[in-house]
């Protein structure tokens, strides 16, 4: 099998292909061959056991992906984009990444005669937009209120199209916020919810630009991940026609963030979280969606923790050794 993953420098990314080399198999196939392709080289370590290729350009260029698809990959994860923050600062960026580079990606694999690969394309709870009711049940429907949302539904829509087509055999995974991202923080608007977490726990000071009473739903990378290798085995029979599935996660105030920090690294640790508030951040967030059933998904064995102290837990493990 042959594997293809678009946005391969990014920290799921990354975190996806260790995975993929350590087990060795997706989909109950061996993998034999790795394309990683991202505008910057991805940083991995090869592996004796599955041919690795590193490829650096922008999807959005014409002639790109046609090259990545040169190979015919059996599974595509579709993962590269403009993260939402970025997105809303620049509009064209945004556009341009998000919605032109999907849409070359998918033509590509369109007019490739006898080829019709599983792929499995990175959404976001971006998607819907206020008002929301108290638990957001899969019919809900979607309306953005960022560009970035905008440009995640748009590719939500071909993707199911394309599908429908028979042009490829495509799931759309809505990922809830991503939370303890490791690193720095990034342009993203939902960097401070992993911020408040990752910064305190290594001794240094964080920043919360928004109210505590801000309700909203996460999931760790390790579960992301997951998603993402349990969506590249899915029966699309089974997934049925709506092929877009809103992930399971937590959800939790970020005072219920903070509180759980507590439970687990202890006060001293809480108290290097400074609260000062940011208009443009609290502007963004607002308008996010809380709390959701995710029943399809749930039903078709999507698993994420159940608490937001195993969040933190599972960063404590994989980021901290633990």
């Amino acid at each position: 099998m042959r594997v293809l993953v678009t946005g391969a420098a990014g920290m799921i990314g990354r975190k996806l292909i260790a995975r993929l080399k350590a087990e060795g198999q997706l989909a109950g196939r061996a993998i034999e061959a790795l394309d990683l392709h991202d505008i910057v080289p991805a940083d991995c370590v090869s592996s004796p056991a599955i041919h690795m290729s590193i490829h650096v350009g922008d999807l959005a260029d014409p002639g790109e992906a046609e090259r990545l698809l040169a190979d015919r990959p059996d599974i595509v994860f579709h993962l590269a984009g403009v993260v939402s923050g970025e997105a809303e600062a620049d509009f064209d960026k945004g556009y341009r990444v998000n919605l032109d580079g999907t849409r070359r990606l998918f033509d590509a694999i369109r007019l490739i005669d006898g080829y019709a690969p599983r792929v499995v394309f990175s959404s976001s709870i971006a998607v819907f937009g206020a008002p929301f009711p108290e638990i957001i049940p899969d019919e809900f429907h979607p309306t953005p209120m960022t560009s970035y949302g905008t440009q995640k539904l748009i590719g939500e829509a071909l993707l199911a199209d394309y599908t429908r087509r028979g042009f490829f055999d495509g799931v759309g995974i809505r990922l809830p916020t991503i939370n303890v991202r490791p690193g720095k923080p990034n342009k993203a608007a939902s960097s401070f919810f992993s911020s408040i977490i990752r910064e305190p726990l290594a001794g240094r000071e964080a920043v919360l630009p928004v109210p505590r009473n801000v309700l909203h739903t996460h999931a760790s990378p390790r579960s992301a991940v997951g998603f993402l290798v349990h969506a590249a085995g899915l029966d699309g029979a089974a997934i049925g026609p709506r092929r877009n599935l809103t992930m399971p996660g937590v959800a939790v105030t970020v005072g219920e963030q903070i509180e759980a920090l507590e439970r687990v690294a202890g006060n001293n640790v809480t108290a290097l979280i400074r609260e000062e508030p940011d208009e443009t951040v609290w502007a963004i967030v607002r308008n996010w969606p809380t709390r959701f059933a995710a029943t399809r998904a749930r039903a078709l064995g999507f698993t994420a923790e159940d608490s937001f102290d195993a969040i933190i837990r599972a960063h404590i493990e994989d980021e901290l050794g633990g």
